[in-house]
């Protein structure tokens, strides 16, 4: 098995300016099998309590343990499966046969998570959604976590790794933000009925929700799959093999980790998530109390999310082409971390002008869409800098560890996740917010003290990250003196 996926003999992987390149028609398959996350993320992330807690009737306290409960599964099963695909030995690679054993399971599942039998008692549908949520998540960690390990397989090129994990991101993005614009612009206002006046608590909304997600989760698993099959004779070959123990195995992985770089990512990792936490739980609270946004006015603030991601896919590989990752990443970083709650801070200090005037509207909007899009941006160079710590690695343990890499980085932030959440509930406490009040019943002074309490807070978190991530050491030079060794050692070899 060939060890080199940018050999220019290799099939669709010659190009005559830059033998490097990989297809646009791989790039494009790849990416689109982010989809598949995207919606499911999205699904969890947006409808998942409102559905079961208003609509089928369980208490919104069983709701969140079985959230909780599947997350911790979920957070348990990365590192497992990122373990796994590292080695094993298949016919068909290292990651394809988990692409393929999620197809079926994840589709499924997602479909009945939103079909529920509404004749259960509250014990039984608490164990429905106990379980679907456990599956779901289980099987999309086996598909999601090999696949993005292809990117440090695909190519090893410093600059071409950006570039294809701008069509992942851009994908997962766009995938995900579709399910919900399609939801609240769509499917709502269409099954307003006589009897139901809000489309949010119809269950046909959801029964639509399961059947429309469920078939693009099947297509971009299955163009993900399909579209990268024909390289799996070039990728990567598994460590040889060895007699396996439970000691040895979290030794190789604390092996492969302890590594000051990947520790900087891993620490970023954690700080991030508690702060995309923190903003995520507070941005119908923003949306609603603090700028007085109507229902439209936020559909349409979701809406320049598709605008943010062409912004960010196509920013971040001419950024780390100029700049490099770690500069690039920390630039962009701190110009959209800082523009993150400059709305709120100017609102604060008494710049713009009162709600209800065009103009806040407008500059909410135009500013989300140009942080979102740096987020994006640096999200997707944050990712490329984890690939590229596969060979410094490699040269270090003698095995390829990508979805060791990978799987790291998600099981913090699926570990930390809710730490967001209960940091949002610190910042509600400090500012007296009241539960259950419409607009008009918050008083001017709470919504004042959320704001006050949110900006030094979400501050803090985001600029702790990039000091954090500024220990990362790894250059394109140093990338190209690992890739030269491991090819001097592998001519060595033969």
């Amino acid at each position: 098995m060939a060890t080199n996926m940018t050999n220019p003999e290799t099939p669709d992987a010659v190009n005559a300016s830059n033998p490097h390149k990989l297809p646009l028609r791989l790039k494009t398959a790849y990416g689109f099998g982010s989809v598949a996350f995207g919606v499911k993320n999205n699904g969890f992330d947006y409808f998942l309590l409102l559905f079961y807690s208003q609509v089928v009737g369980l208490d919104a306290h069983l709701v969140g343990i079985a959230i909780t409960t599947a997350l911790v599964f979920d957070a348990l099963s990365d590192p497992v499966v990122g373990y796994w695909s590292d080695n094993l030995r298949s016919r068909w690679g290292r990651r394809h046969p988990f692409m393929y054993a999620a197809l079926i399971p994840v589709s499924l599942s997602y479909f009945l998570l939103w079909n529920p039998p509404t004749d259960w008692d509250e014990q039984s549908l608490f164990w429905y959604l106990l379980v679907l949520a456990v599956i779901i998540r289980t099987f999309i960690t086996l598909y999601e976590t090999p696949s993005s390990a292809l990117a440090a397989e695909l190519t090893d090129d410093y600059q071409e790794r950006s570039s294809l994990l701008s069509f992942r991101y851009y994908f997962g993005w766009t995938g995900g933000n579709t399910m919900t614009v399609m939801m609240f612009f769509f499917i709502f206002p269409a099954m307003v009925t006589s009897t139901i006046a809000d489309g949010r608590f119809n269950i046909t909304s959801y029964e639509m929700l399961g059947a429309v997600g469920s078939v693009l989760i099947f297509i971009s698993i299955l163009v993900a799959a399909l579209g990268t099959h024909s390289r799996i004779p070039y990728l990567k070959s598994p460590p040889p093999q060895r007699k396996m123990s439970l000691g040895r195995i979290f030794k190789e992985i604390f092996e492969t980790l302890s590594n000051r770089s990947f520790v900087a990512l891993f620490v970023g990792a954690l700080l991030g998530a508690i702060a995309t936490g923190l903003a995520a739980a507070l941005a119908f609270y923003f949306y609603t109390y603090f700028w007085e946004f109507t229902s439209q006015q936020t559909g349409l603030i979701t809406m320049g999310v598709f605008l943010a991601a062409v912004i960010g896919g196509g920013l971040a590989p001419i950024l780390s082409r100029r700049y490099g990752k770690k500069r690039a990443a920390m630039w962009v970083g701190l110009v959209a971390f800082l523009g993150a709650p400059l709305p709120v801070f100017l609102r604060l200090v008494g710049v713009l002008p009162d709600n209800g005037d065009p103009f806040v509207f407008w500059f909410v909007l135009i500013t989300g869409v140009i942080d979102v899009g740096l987020i994006i941006c640096f999200q997707i160079l944050y990712a490329s800098m984890t690939a590229d710590l596969v060979e410094q690695a490699e040269l270090k343990t003698g095995r390829r560890s990508e979805g060791v890499f990978f799987s790291s980085v998600t099981f913090v932030r699926k570990s930390v996740q809710g730490l967001g959440l209960l940091f949002a509930s610190f910042v509600l406490a400090m500012a007296d917010f009241p539960t259950g009040a419409d607009v008009g019943q918050v008083s001017s002074q709470a919504v004042y003290k959320l704001g006050l309490y949110y900006v030094p807070t979400i501050l803090t978190l985001w600029m702790a990250m990039i000091a954090v991530i500024s220990m990362y050491k790894l250059s394109e030079g140093e990338h190209a003196d690992n890739l030269q060794r491991l090819r001097a050692a592998a001519d060595q070899n033969r």
